[in-house]
Parts: C-alpha cells; sequence; structure tokens
C-alpha cells in the first residue's frame, strides 16, 4: 500500500451543507478517545487507507526520518501494543488532556479511494501529567476527514510538533 501525502494538491471549496459543527465534535471525540486511551474506539474512527505522521521537520517522510509514519495496519500494531498495558514508556501511564483550537475548515481533497476528503487544520495543545512531571505538547494538526457510510472517519493525521526540530522526550502515547 503507498502511504503517499496526498493524491492531489488542489483544494476544492467545502460543500454549503456540510455540518462544521458535526465535524468539530468528530474532532472532540478523537481527541477525548486519545486522552483516556480508549483505543478501541479510537482505532475505529480510521479508514482502511489512513494515514497518521507526526513528522520530525516538514520535509518528506520517504526523505527524512518521522517520530510516527504508520499506516492503517501499523495503527493497528502500535494500538496492539498499547493495549498489553507493558510499555514501558507507559508505565504508568500518562494522564492527558488536550485542547483544540483555531479549527479552520479548508477544503475538499480527492482521495486515493476515487472520492473525496475535508481537509482541516487545527492548533492543538496537550498536557501530559507523569511521575518524572509535566510536559506540554503544541502544535498544528492536519486532518483528512472522510463519510463512510452514515458516519465520520479519520483517513488522514498529520501533527505537527512546534519543536519538533528538538529533540523530543519519549513520546509514548497518541498524540
Amino acid at each position: 500500500m503507498s502511504m503517499s501525502l496526498a493524491v492531489s494538491a488542489e483544494l476544492l471549496p467545502v460543500p454549503d451543507s456540510l455540518d462544521r459543527c458535526e465535524v468539530e465534535q468528530f474532532l472532540y471525540r478523537e481527541a477525548r478517545y486519545a486522552d483516556e486511551a480508549d483505543y478501541d474506539a479510537w482505532e475505529a474512527l480510521w479508514t482502511d487507507d489512513a494515514l497518521y505522521w507526526v513528522p520530525a521537520s516538514t520535509v518528506d517522510p520517504l526523505l527524512q526520518m518521522s517520530i510516527i509514519y504508520d499506516n492503517r495496519s501499523r495503527i493497528s500494531t502500535r494500538l496492539k501494543q498499547a493495549r498489553t498495558g507493558r510499555r514501558y514508556a507507559q508505565a504508568p501511564p500518562s494522564r492527558l488532556r488536550r485542547l483544540i483550537s483555531n479549527i479552520e475548515l479548508l477544503g475538499m481533497r480527492s482521495n486515493s479511494m476515487g472520492g473525496s476528503d475535508l481537509e482541516i487544520e487545527a492548533n492543538f495543545l496537550v498536557m501530559e501529567a507523569r511521575p518524572r512531571g509535566t510536559h506540554l505538547w503544541a502544535g498544528r494538526t492536519t486532518y483528512r476527514v472522510r463519510r463512510v457510510d452514515e458516519d465520520l472517519r479519520l483517513s488522514y493525521k498529520k501533527v505537527v510538533l512546534i519543536d519538533n526540530d528538538q529533540p523530543v522526550p519519549t513520546l509514548g502515547f497518541l498524540i
């Protein structure tokens, strides 16, 4: 399976019929599932052709190292490992809360399935509480959301940390 970053570079306008509130609620729900380690619910949000990318820079991930660069199969594997409860980096598990703001509906982007995804960007702040202390993670997320049957699904998530050019402490949770 190809893990291309974009099928089409051109964004088409957001349809007038799109329910902004439904989209925002979807993003908030995705964040809550990640914060509460509800891995089954979080995994169910993804499409079969999904891509989850946390770059170490903004360069093409096929040319440079990424913090995370997972296709749908790797997302599933990552979550299976997390469900064991035996991940050293998450023993004990982080206590997380994230804030999402400045949500922008950018437009519709063609996808590899022959349809289109809504591209969204938002700022985020994640507070991670651990025995070693509290860490703040901030950045900007690009989401691509697709309607599958009656539900919204996540086909793409790119999380750009504001300090991704610096050494990153252990990132053992869903960002």
